[in-house]
């Protein structure tokens, strides 16, 4: 007989990014035939974003579209659609859109970070983001409407880096200029950091390291030399921020807004609420690890084996992770793969060229066999579609 809903325990997933909708789909698929344990899933929108081909959206391509409902149909999880407005950490309750409250036993958090445009006056205002697929399309819509001139992108890191080379590719008929303090690829293996420089330059994308965005304005970009550079068009790409929501309710965080988790993802203030993905700052022997996709995935399935370890009267075990790649696409032809230790550092091994554009394309469109693995069976292996190294437990009993 199942369980009344006064005896369940209530999991609050938020954010249905890579990491939150693994966790999700984990839980709910591994306790799916218990009475006693309910998964919601709450997201802004009911359609997956795939941050890995926000730049193909930007340039006019289409994409797949991934329903998350669809994605969450046969384990058993609940979807809840509405934007976060708040989170009591103490009653154990969110607050759905201002005018709904749901409660929680147990909550995952993850709800990603967006691009950092409130760094420099003006980002907010007049440039572009991937904050989300709307906001690509918006770039999009604007490129095609450009007979030429300028297309600037602020931030040279790998975001900047695929943007750049896919507008350049797309519009043949724009000059675009990618922006920021280190070169492209700076910490790649000197092989791999050859062959993006070099289709940078078969691109056309004028590269400009060493220097700093001041301001933006609706027409160009100020630096700090005190030099300007028209624009027709800004894409801002460099560094992100987080929601200031885990700090509202009371849960510690870093310096950076990201919620301090212990070995087992749990917040060190806070042990019934988990972090994950861009939304943690999780700390392995190599440091705090940076928000990548390739992380995300692990972190979600390892808070959900975590929660079950917890709910059975047992210690949940340490997350463990490295990386182990970094694919980088230059457009729809050519990518750069720069395989990595796993404390990120590069190794020798580069794979470039049509090749790497093949792995950077199989990668991407791994986590839906992934997703489907989970709904099926738990997931077993340590090699995950984003390329992180990570090692767990494999069994919630």
């Amino acid at each position: 007989m199942n369980a009344t809903a006064a005896q369940q325990h209530e999991v609050l997933v938020l954010g249905a990014g890579y990491a939150g909708l693994s966790a999700a789909i984990q839980l709910a698929a591994r306790t799916r035939k218990r009475g006693d344990l309910r998964v919601t899933l709450v997201n802004p929108y009911d359609t997956f974003t795939e941050r890995l081909r926000l730049h193909m959206t930007a340039t006019g391509q289409e994409t797949a579209e991934m329903n998350i409902p669809d994605l969450l149909d046969g384990t058993g999880a609940g979807f809840v659609r509405g934007w976060v407005t708040a989170v009591d950490a103490e009653e154990k309750t969110v607050r759905i859109d201002d005018d709904r409250v749901l409660r929680y036993d147990t909550l995952v958090y993850g709800l990603g970070s967006i691009a950092d445009t409130a760094v420099v006056p003006g980002a907010d205002d007049h440039a572009y983001t991937f904050n989300s697929p709307q906001d690509a399309a918006l770039l999009a819509d604007r490129l095609t409407r450009l007979d030429g001139g300028t297309v600037v992108v602020g931030g040279n890191g790998l975001t900047g880096v695929e943007a750049a080379a896919e507008i350049a590719e797309r519009h043949p008929e724009l000059q675009v200029v990618l922006l920021g303090r280190q070169e492209p690829g700076a910490g790649m293996h000197p092989k791999a950091k050859a062959h993006l420089d070099a289709a940078l330059a078969r691109l056309g994308v004028q590269v400009r390291s060493g220097v700093e965005v001041v301001k933006v304005l609706p027409d160009s970009v100020e630096l700090a030399d005190g030099t300007g550079i028209p624009a027709a068009a800004v894409l801002w790409t460099s560094g992100t921020r987080v929601s200031p929501l885990a700090a509202a309710a009371g849960l510690t965080v870093d310096e950076r807004g990201r919620v301090v988790t212990d070995s087992a993802l749990r917040s060190v203030s806070h042990p019934d609420v988990y972090a994950v993905g861009d939304a943690a700052a999780v700390r392995q022997d190599y440091g705090v690890m940076h928000g990548t996709c390739q992380g995300g995935m692990p972190t979600g399935v390892h808070a959900a084996l975590s929660i079950l370890r917890v709910i059975a009267g047992k210690e949940p075990k340490p997350f463990r992770f490295g990386y182990y790649h970094t694919p980088v696409s230059l457009g729809r032809h050519d990518a750069v793969v720069q395989f990595t230790h796993p404390d990120d550092s590069p190794r020798r091994i580069v794979l470039t060229g049509k090749r790497a554009a093949k792995y950077k394309e199989t990668v991407t469109a791994a986590p839906w066999a992934t997703f489907a693995r989970m709904k099926k069976v738990p997931a077993s292996g340590a090699l995950w579609p984003h390329g992180g190294r990570y090692t767990r437990t494999r069994s919630a009993k």
